[in-house]
C-alpha cells in the first residue's frame, strides 16, 4: 500500500507544481465554523488521487478534504488532502503539499507528505520508521528553551484561550512561528527543524499523515490532555517527545 500511496502523491504533486501560479477558479467554502478557499487546483489533484486509489483498491473509502465519505463498509479507509496550504498555493508561497494517509481498522497505518516545490517526499509505515527521499529521518534532541515552535494562527474562535497559552508557551522557549499548512509543519517536525507544534482546527486529512510521520521518526503527538492521538481530534500538540510533558504543563495552567 506505500507504493501506491507514494504514486497518488506523486502525481498530486506533480499537477500541483505544474498549476503552481497557474490557479482558475477561487471558491469560498465553510468547513465547519471556518470559511476557507478551494480553487480548481483542490478539486482536480483530489479527483486525480482518487482514481488512481479506487483503479488499484476500488473498494476502499476515501475521505478527502474537499469531497463527502465514500463509505463502502471496508476496512480501509484513505485519508487525503490534495492541496495543503491552499491558501499559501494562491499567494504564491511554496509551503504547500499532498497529504495521503491510510486507515486500517481505525488506526493510521502509513503516511505520505509530498512538499513538491522542494522536491521532498517523507513516508512512514507503522513500526517502520520515518524517510525522507528515502533516508531515515528522526526528531531533535532540543530541549525547552531552545525551542522553535509552529503554532496554529487562527485566533477566530477561542481566542482569549489561545492567546493565554501562546503568551505562557513564549516565556518558556525560544520563538513561534506559523507557516500555513499542517503538511509542512509536521514534516519539519519529523525531520527536526523544529521542536513544537500546537494545532486548534485540524481534520483527519489535514495532519493523519504528517502525525504517523512524528511517530515514526520518535516523536509525539496527543490531545492537549495528554492522550493518544487520532485523526479526529481536531486540537492536538506535537513535539519531539522530550519536552512533551512539560509543554502539557503549561496548558494546564490555564
Amino acid at each position: 500500500m506505500i507504493d501506491l500511496a507514494i504514486k497518488v502523491a506523486k502525481t498530486a504533486g506533480d499537477f500541483l507544481l505544474e498549476r503552481f501560479g497557474k490557479i482558475g477558479r477561487i471558491n469560498e467554502k465553510k468547513t465547519g465554523r471556518r470559511m476557507t478557499l478551494v480553487t480548481d487546483v483542490d478539486i482536480e489533484a483530489e479527483r486525480k488521487i482518487t482514481r488512481l486509489i479506487h483503479q488499484e483498491c476500488p473498494h476502499h473509502d476515501i475521505l478527502g478534504e474537499e469531497s463527502t465519505a465514500e463509505r463502502k463498509e471496508s476496512d480501509y479507509r484513505w485519508l487525503i488532502d490534495p492541496l495543503d496550504g491552499t491558501h499559501n498555493y494562491i499567494r504564491g508561497i511554496p509551503l504547500y503539499g499532498v497529504s495521503v494517509a491510510l486507515e486500517y481498522q481505525g488506526e493510521v497505518v502509513l503516511g505520505v507528505i509530498n512538499l513538491p516545490y522542494f522536491n521532498q517526499l517523507f513516508e512512514a509505515e507503522k513500526g517502520k520508521g520515518a524517510l525522507l527521499n528515502g533516508e531515515r529521518i528522526f526528531v531533535s534532541k532540543r530541549n525547552l528553551p531552545q525551542t522553535i515552535a509552529l503554532y496554529d494562527s487562527s485566533l477566530r474562535d477561542d481566542k482569549g484561550l489561545r492567546i493565554s497559552f501562546l503568551e505562557r508557551l513564549t516565556k518558556r522557549i525560544f520563538t513561534v512561528r506559523s507557516l500555513g499548512s499542517a503538511a509542512v509543519h509536521l514534516s519539519l517536525l519529523a525531520r527536526g527543524s523544529v521542536d513544537l507544534i500546537v494545532e486548534y482546527e485540524e481534520g483527519p486529512w489535514d495532519f493523519s499523515a504528517g502525525a504517523l510521520l512524528v511517530e515514526e521518526s520518535g516523536g509525539r503527538i496527543t490531545d492537549m490532555e495528554g492522550h493518544s492521538w487520532n485523526p479526529y481530534m481536531a486540537r492536538y500538540i506535537a513535539s519531539n517527545g522530550r519536552i512533551h510533558h512539560e509543554i502539557l504543563k503549561i496548558w494546564a495552567q490555564r
